[in-house]
């Protein structure tokens, strides 16, 4: 039992840790530097949202062993979703809720994601990107969405190349961010 205890602690860290690799290639400064994603807490939000489902789609339909890895990475990512609110002194009362909302708001976010990526066409998913992503943004330049639109498609299908036994042991590949210079 004992064992057990410290087998599921070992691999929550490991999850996290992996979370924490999804979400340094989201905070790449060439995301909001040269395609204008807000460099706000919902525009860094979007973006970790955006790379964490891109590795959940790659985990789906792979087996029991893979959904329970990609669950565990959605539980970290609301994991510290929640202890970034708490540092910025949300009181405990009002965290719940947020998290609460969070959680559904990153659902749908899944969903739209998905059905995109689905379609053959960038419509959909340039849409998907300009409400979400660039949800705060009064305009975004077409351009700048079919850039972004072309990385979530390129990430998709870089990360069905990668061996899943890598994504299990924790191990992600991202190209870098279009128009990417020395960060």
């Amino acid at each position: 039992m004992l064992d057990r205890l410290f087998r599921r602690r070992r691999e929550a860290r490991a999850v996290a840790d992996f979370y924490l690799t999804i979400a340094a290639q989201a905070r790449l400064p060439a995301f909001y530097r040269d395609l204008g994603v807000p460099d706000t807490l919902d525009g860094r939000f979007d973006m970790v949202v955006l790379h964490v489902f891109l590795v959940m789609r790659r985990l789906k339909g792979q087996g029991a062993a893979a959904a329970d890895r990609s669950r565990l990475l959605f539980e970290a990512m609301i994991d510290h979703f929640e202890k970034s609110l708490m540092e910025q002194g949300v009181g405990d009362s009002g965290v719940g809720r947020r998290i609460k909302t969070m959680a559904r708001g990153i659902a749908g976010r899944i969903e739209v994601y998905d059905r995109a990526l689905a379609d053959e066409g960038e419509q959909a998913l340039e849409v998907a990107l300009d409400n979400n992503v660039y949800g705060t943004v009064s305009e975004v330049p077409p351009e700048r969405l079919a850039v972004m639109a072309a990385y979530v498609r390129r990430e998709a299908a870089g990360l069905e190349t990668q061996p899943l036994e890598s994504l299990m042991a924790g191990e992600v590949r991202f190209g870098p961010p279009p128009g990417a210079g020395t960060d």
